[in-house]
């Protein structure tokens, strides 16, 4: 065989491998923001049943719980905003590479890891709310009302990071794995790209 005819079977096979694993990235990314965009999904659609009750039960209610009714639909609001505020910021990526692809892995479960220690701070912010409400000479019934509520509130936060963070996780050590399979070497002829096949 001439050396050409071996180049040009070598390049062919090359390509092939650069664009089976490209497309395996492309879905790889699809998947992620596909998962991102449920998410948001679920977390409007909890914000928008929080919103509803929270409103009709507060405007009947009365104390304690007519506070804490208002402040859910007033958490919710905010919520419903921050979640259509990200479902419609979300856009298509286009084709990323695979360091790319990385970092937007990395940072996409270091943000539901952020956003969970926020959602500690939440929790804890309404159980001194909460606290308040038996020393207050005022509004004590609003206090522990809105108190229980920020609590609550702060535990769903955190049970949806918690799981929105595991699977972005389990998800990542797909691409994880795909790395596994590129790496840089170094050999007489230079430095280049070990791809294992």
């Amino acid at each position: 065989m001439s050396k050409k005819i071996i180049v040009s079977l070598v390049s062919i096979c090359f390509a092939s491998v650069l664009f089976s694993q490209q497309n395996e990235l492309n879905n790889f990314n699809k998947e992620r923001e596909h998962i991102s965009k449920k998410g948001l999904t679920v977390l409007a659609s909890y914000a928008v049943v929080n919103i509803i009750y929270g409103s009709i039960a507060a405007s009947k209610g009365n104390g304690t719980n007519k506070y804490f009714n208002e402040m859910n639909a007033i958490w919710n609001g905010i919520t419903l905003g921050i979640a259509g505020l990200g479902y419609l910021t979300a856009k298509k990526e286009g084709v990323l590479s695979y360091n790319e692809s990385l970092k937007k892995q990395q940072n996409v479960e270091k943000l539901f890891l952020f956003n969970a220690g926020l959602d500690v701070a939440y929790i804890a912010a309404g159980a001194l709310t909460k606290e308040r409400a038996n020393t207050a000479t005022k509004n004590s019934a609003r206090l522990k009302g809105y108190g229980e509520s920020i609590m609550l509130q702060g535990g769903v936060l955190l049970l949806f990071d918690a799981v929105m963070y595991a699977i972005h996780n389990k998800h990542g050590k797909s691409l994880y794995k795909m790395g596994d399979n590129i790496k840089p070497a170094a050999t007489q002829n230079g430095v280049g790209v070990l791809i294992k096949l």
